[in-house]
């Protein structure tokens, strides 16, 4: 067998393709249990690994001073001697970080630097899941089956969570960095009404999404809608998430918090769709998507600021009605 003693993963996109990486990770340990894994990603998604008892050490990419910090960090790669370095990310500023490592390179076809890797894969954007996309790029270090996404919260994460699992509840994340991927806020008011008064309702977000989950909860008796925006971190939002009945999430972050912890999800999917190979992977998993034949939808890979055609059809002709069904399945 190979030897692999230590290794750095790339991945500075958004927090669900961190998430989803996640996958190496587990398959790596699974190889070789000894090897080291340290594990590059953009400054702010840090406190999803935080704890991560299979990773050593996170490095975090400052991009407000993108080049200064640019060059600190890959002085500290080439300083640590990687046997491998794997990039997930398809741009030039990962790209070069990878050949100047002096590691062994891994990466996709589509980095402008994939030229001088020293293992080019193809970049399939359709028919496969990201995690299986992910794999290509370890497949010869170990096999061609993905390994799931796994998060790890800490004990502390867990008992600061348990006053809100005494009692059955669902999990509402509304938000979504792209509008075109995020149900309507009035749905999700639909939808909260909808829910029997024996199931809590908790609204996860960043302290961004505060406002957003605020204007839905005003609308409920305290007691029962409880907007939780801004008040957990991701971990501790993720083990809440593995005791709810249900967790409702846009194709957006939440959905993937929910796949690495097992934890039963319905996606509801606007503008973007499920063969892009961003869906959920939980073991219990539902898919809601307006069965209307638009000619506009997808309108892209990762949505927009606003529906290019001005009406939002694919948002809006999804019933609140269809979404709650699941939870009669």
């Amino acid at each position: 067998m190979t030897s692999v003693r230590s290794v750095l993963i790339i991945q500075t996109a958004f927090l669900g393709d961190v998430i989803l990486a996640t996958g190496l990770v587990e398959k790596l340990k699974e190889y070789y249990p000894e090897v080291t894994i340290d594990f590059l990603l953009r400054k702010g998604n840090e406190g999803v690994l935080a704890g991560h008892p299979k990773i050593r050490e996170v490095i975090i990419f400052d991009k407000k001073r993108k080049y200064r910090n640019l060059w600190l960090i890959i002085r500290k790669i080439r300083a640590a001697r990687y046997d491998y370095v794997i990039n997930v990310q398809r741009f030039a500023t990962t790209g070069l970080i990878t050949v100047l490592s002096g590691a062994t390179t891994i990466g996709f076809d589509k980095n402008p630097f994939s030229f001088i890797f020293s293992v080019r894969v193809r970049h399939l954007v359709t028919g496969l899941h990201e995690t299986e996309r992910n794999q290509r790029l370890i497949e010869g270090l170990t096999d061609g089956k993905a390994a799931p996404p796994r998060l790890y919260p800490s004990s502390e994460d867990i008992d600061s969570v348990r006053s809100y699992v005494s009692e059955p509840f669902v999990t509402m994340a509304p938000a979504s960095i792209w509008f075109t991927k995020q149900w309507p806020a009035e749905k999700w008011k639909e939808l909260c009404q909808k829910i029997s008064d024996r199931l809590k309702v908790y609204l996860l977000g960043a302290p961004s999404d505060i406002e957003l989950c605020q204007g839905i909860a005003n609308k409920f008796d305290p007691d029962r809608v409880v907007n939780l925006a801004g008040k957990l971190s991701l971990l501790q939002s993720a083990a809440l998430m593995k005791h709810a009945t249900m967790n409702f999430v846009n194709d957006s972050a939440p959905m993937h918090l929910a796949s690495a912890m097992n934890a039963p999800v319905t996606a509801i999917y606007c503008s973007t769709v499920p063969s892009f190979g961003f869906g959920p992977l939980s073991s219990v998993k539902n898919i809601v998507e307006t069965t209307e034949q638009l000619d506009c939808r997808p309108c892209g890979l990762h949505g927009h600021k606003a529906c290019p055609q001005g009406h939002f059809k694919c948002a809006w002709m999804i019933s609140a009605q269809e979404v709650k069904n699941v939870l009669d399945i």
